[in-house]
């Protein structure tokens, strides 16, 4: 089983070409190790254990036949909830769609099934991706593999927990708001969201379709860029999509070119409200990095304050529109009395009934939230005093950073202002919940990339985040919780911001 600890997408695919173990042999381990240590994690959702053995049987008489396969072949995945897989169940953890089983597959999820790469199953989530901790399940809690007693992150904990946790290599998740980035700071692995258009957004349930971005969390930055590298392009099935010719420099990045980028660091983010561990290890993770050689300079955001304001006013709007196809006609639970007539017509009581029951039912407090939310800074009356002001505040964010990028390369800043908190310590209060994401929530405004690395601290010999053993009960105080750092990029600037994480890894690897 501890080999399953150590692999990472390369080392796997080392391993497979050189015969050191099977296909077959990795992904049935993966089960077994899935079996007997989710149980107390709570990563899936559910699990494609059929498919993905005769998948592996396939991959390994190929290889004995000679056939040459790429980097991601055989590689065990875990998918979020809401990213389609034909043929499987697909709730984006929300009781509306308890039955629900995609129709067709996500453009992520065709790349990935080109590429030969294998699905583990789907994991946890906050229910339509509203949340930043994974409490918000309609079906179960997720617990960060660090600490059973603390939360993963969300609202892709399900994701980072099946990373952390040695339950998949990598993990495809979605980012509106940090979803990707917190999960990963918060269970020290590395997540990747991407600049907005690179990555397909097809067949992705939308919750807020402006903001939205698939993103990979793997266990090492290298990893990440060979998934993202994987799904990303255009595709004729998202409008948004962009088709970015990137350098070699994605998969390859050249220390000469990484030692000439300069960090901008924002006086916004660094005036107090981090916590005191947070702090210490930013400081640390900068230190690394100057000694690659890299200049850092103090830059303004200074719209940055109004991030949080502006996001809860554009995304509730959003998620108000989207949502509004669950009105239990075209996706019914399937489990509960709908208020049809008799005669299979629907009068205007029996619609009303339809729509009560299917939605106060079948969704959660916080989808609910923020339904009404976006309902009423949408109606009349209320449209230009909050959402067209929150839009103009969007736009003088971008502005921010566009100034900001005139003068450095990369910006360096916290992903989040403390460690994983405690399960049900923030769900009483959205608020704070909700201020959990401040530091994640411009880049998403702004459409830029961003990733979540973890702090040197917390890794390994290996460079790989070095979770407590699921067997550890409900939590003493930890000292030793993982910590990210977030590194944002200009404009399609991923080769830059991975660039920069793999020399970082690398030097505590010993490798530089």
């Amino acid at each position: 089983m501890l080999i399953l600890h150590g692999l990472t997408i390369k080392s796997f695919h080392e391993g497979l070409i050189s015969k050191q173990f099977s296909t077959f042999e990795i992904i049935k381990e993966f089960f077994d190790y899935i079996e007997e240590h989710d149980k107390k994690i709570g990563a899936y959702l559910s699990l494609h254990k059929d498919k993905a053995l005769l998948q592996a049987n396939n991959i390994d008489r190929g290889i004995a036949g000679g056939e040459e396969f790429g980097n991601l072949a055989g590689v065990p995945l875990a998918i979020k909830d809401n990213i389609l897989i034909e043929g499987f169940r697909a709730t984006a953890a929300s009781k509306i769609l308890k039955h629900y089983s995609a129709a067709y597959d996500a453009t992520v999820i065709k790349k990935l099934k080109n590429s030969n790469a294998i699905f583990l199953g789907k994991t946890n989530m906050d229910e339509f991706a509203c949340g930043s901790s994974t409490e918000n399940s309609g079906f179960q809690i997720t617990k960060n593999p660090h600490d059973l007693g603390r939360v993963p992150g969300g609202s892709s904990g399900g994701s980072a927990a099946s990373i952390a946790g040695n339950m998949a290599i990598g993990a495809l998740g979605s980012d509106t708001g940090g979803s990707i980035r917190e999960p990963a700071s918060f269970c020290g692995v590395v997540g990747l969201k991407p600049t907005y258009g690179t990555v397909s957004r097809y067949g992705l349930m939308a919750m807020a379709s402006s903001l939205d971005q698939i993103g990979p969390l793997t266990k090492t930055v290298e990893d990440a860029a060979i998934l993202f590298n994987a799904i990303k392009g255009k595709d004729e099935f998202d409008a948004t999509s962009v088709d970015y010719a990137y350098s070699d420099d994605l998969l390859n990045p050249k220390l000469e070119k990484i030692k000439t980028l300069k960090i901008g660091v924002p006086r916004e983010y660094f005036v107090g409200g981090l916590a005191h561990e947070v702090q210490s290890a930013l400081d640390e993770a900068r230190k690394s990095l100057e000694s690659l050689g890299i200049e850092f300079k103090e830059i303004s955001l200074p719209h940055s304050k109004y991030a949080l304001s502006a996001y809860y006013i554009i995304m509730p709007a959003e998620v108000s529109s989207n949502f509004s196809r669950f009105d239990g006609v075209r996706y019914s639970r399937g489990d509960m009395t709908t208020g049809r007539a008799s005669t299979g017509s629907v009068n205007n009581s029996a619609l009303t009934n339809i729509y009560f029951k299917t939605r106060g039912e079948g969704f959660g407090a916080e989808v609910r939230r923020r339904i009404m939310l976006g309902t009423y800074v949408l109606s009349s009356g209320y449209y230009d005093a909050y959402y067209a002001k929150a839009q103009k505040i969007r736009r003088l964010i971008k502005e921010d950073f566009d100034r900001a990028f005139e003068e450095v390369d990369v910006i360096f800043s916290p992903v989040a202002p403390t460690t994983a908190f405690k399960i049900g310590e923030k769900t009483k209060d959205p608020l704070q919940m909700y201020l959990s994401d401040i530091f994640t929530i411009p880049v998403n405004l702004a459409g830029l990339p961003a990733i979540s690395i973890p702090v040197h601290s917390t890794l390994n010999n290996n460079g790989m985040s070095s979770p407590v053993t699921p067997h550890t009960s409900h939590s003493t105080p930890h000292t030793s919780l993982p910590i990210g750092f977030q590194l944002i990029g200009k404009y399609f600037g991923e080769a830059d911001i991975l660039g920069i994480g793999t020399f970082y890894e690398r030097i505590h690897a010993n490798l530089v």
